[in-house]
Parts: structure tokens; sequence; C-alpha cells
């Protein structure tokens, strides 16, 4: 399938996911070592096509297509710079995600053991302005490990090799969001014992070849 296409069929997706409202969010893929696609402003997801995106270098310059570049690029550009091995970004304001980004609720909490083997470490930054130059400074402490970010009172950032994984990523945060959000209401969670939690790292690195250190380890 041609990166324009694929990527059109993704914003469809989060859009009919419920993960972003009217004409919000972005999504990007990576078409060379300098060169990425991005959604356009002002454009419903649910409606986007693929000549709909617009091909900018990585300091943010339109290089093909008609239309106002997303105004959260700078996310995007941040993680294709730091991460050459990120080929496609996603950018959502998912609601159980967003309601956990804007909480004290401490995300980190060994529940689910599918977050432990294919997201890891889930980023919360602090609050900062969209689409402005601090926004992805709140990403940067995190930026070199995390494969998800929750954005305070914003929404979420899901990075991957693939627009597909991206996707699914921000679906198993989205999910693992909503039960954590439930568990703190019940305020009686169970959570995964150390030996298991090593358990799981074991099945990470040999299964998924997932390296485990001190910046993804919960």
């Amino acid at each position: 399938m041609q990166i324009r296409e694929e990527l059109a069929k993704y914003c469809n997706k989060v859009y009919q996911s419920g993960f972003v409202a009217a004409y919000d969010g972005n999504l990007s893929a990576r078409i060379s070592e300098n060169r990425i696609l991005i959604t356009p402003s002002a454009k419903s997801k649910g409606e986007i096509e693929p000549q709909d995106f617009l091909e900018i270098d990585l300091n943010g310059n339109l290089v093909n297509g008609i239309g106002k570049i997303s105004t959260e690029n700078k996310i995007h550009l941040l993680v294709y710079k730091r991460r050459k091995e990120i080929n496609s970004v996603i950018h959502a304001h998912p609601t159980f995600a967003t309601i956990i980004a804007s909480s004290q609720v401490e995300v980190n909490q060994p529940i689910l053991p599918e977050v432990l083997l294919t997201i890891g470490k889930i980023a919360k930054c602090e609050y900062a302005t969209p689409s402005t130059e601090e926004l992805p400074k709140t990403m940067l402490p995190f930026i070199d490990f995390a494969n998800a970010f929750l954005l305070s009172n914003h929404g979420a950032v899901t990075i991957s090799t693939s627009i597909k994984d991206a996707f699914y990523k921000m679906e198993k945060l989205e999910h693992f969001a909503k039960i954590l959000f439930h568990l703190e209401l019940l305020n009686k969670k169970t959570l995964i014992s150390e030996q298991k939690i090593q358990e799981l790292y074991a099945i990470a690195e040999s299964t998924y070849n997932i390296k485990i250190n001190e910046n993804n380890r919960f």
C-alpha cells in the first residue's frame, strides 16, 4: 500500500475510534531521511484523503502540497530528529488517556502485562500551550526511550516504526487508561508482583526484542 493511502486509512481509523473530534489531532509518516508527510490544519481526520497530506522537511518547511501545515508539527519534527528508527507519529485526544494525562494519577502502574510488553514506560509530560515551542520541550526528558506520551490537559502521542503500529499503540494506551480510570474509582487495584514483572521483561527481550533498561522499566 502506498504511504499516502496507508496514512489516510489510519487518519480515518483514528477518527472512527473516537480518538479525535472535529479537526483535532495530527498524523505523520517519514518518507525519506529528511522528509515527512503530515496532515494539514483544519481538516477532519475522518475526511482526509491521500492527496491532502503535505510534504515538509525536518525544519518544518513546506516542500510539496497545498494547505496549512498542522500547527503541532513541532512534536513530529522533534521525534523524527531524535529517533531515527521512528517512521510515524500520531497525536490525538483519546478520552481516557486525556483524563489520566490531566490528573494526578500515576500512569506507570504494573496492571496490564500487554502494556509492559508492547508500550513500556509511558511518559507523562507537563502542560505547555499547544502549537508553541514549549510543547515539544515537555517531551524532551523522555524522547530517547518512550513510545507513548501523555500531554497534560491536552492528549496523547504515540510513535513507532510504522503508522499501523503507532495506531495500535494509541489504541492500547486508551484501553489501558480506561481500565486505570475505573480501577482508581474502585480504589482496589491488584498490581503485578515484582517477580512476575521480571518474567515479563524476560519475555519482552527474548520474544519482542525489546531492550529493558532503567528508562523503560516500571
